[in-house]
């Protein structure tokens, strides 16, 4: 049964874990792919961190290795789309800028479109459509 709730977020960028991809459970690859990173900085990251916070380290990745859902098949539809939503978290800003810009721009096209069928010239135009038929 989903419980989806009407305020859930569309965004599908969370934290997975990849086991497909992963050495020990798909930890550190779905840490890495979460970050935009390269699974092999995280991987070192953890070696590094194990020497100074061995019995903590372990405990985490356990729990997360228990608690992080398993990353779907087809979690995007597209490049496109999962670009989008990496932006969308990492950079909300920006991603904000984007569509308020595409927006500008369909306004404008748009505006364009009805000047031209309000004027005389597509008036015109269709008259000349319809002497043809």
């Amino acid at each position: 049964m989903d419980h989806k709730s009407f305020y859930d977020s569309p965004n599908p960028h969370r934290l997975y874990r990849d086991p497909q991809r992963g050495v020990l459970g798909g930890v550190c690859t779905g840490v890495a792919d979460y970050f935009g990173v390269q699974p092999t900085v995280v991987r070192l990251a953890m070696l590094f961190a194990l020497f100074f916070f061995s019995v903590p380290l372990v405990i985490a990745y356990l729990i997360a290795l228990l608690v992080l859902p398993v990353r779907p098949a087809q979690l995007y539809r597209d490049a496109e789309e999962e670009a989008f939503w990496r932006t969308v978290s990492t950079k909300p800003d920006r991603t904000l800028a984007g569509l308020t810009q595409r927006f500008r721009d369909m306004e404008k096209r748009i505006v364009g479109m009805e000047a031209y069928v309000a004027s005389k010239e597509f008036e015109l135009n269709r008259a000349i459509r319809d002497l043809d038929r």
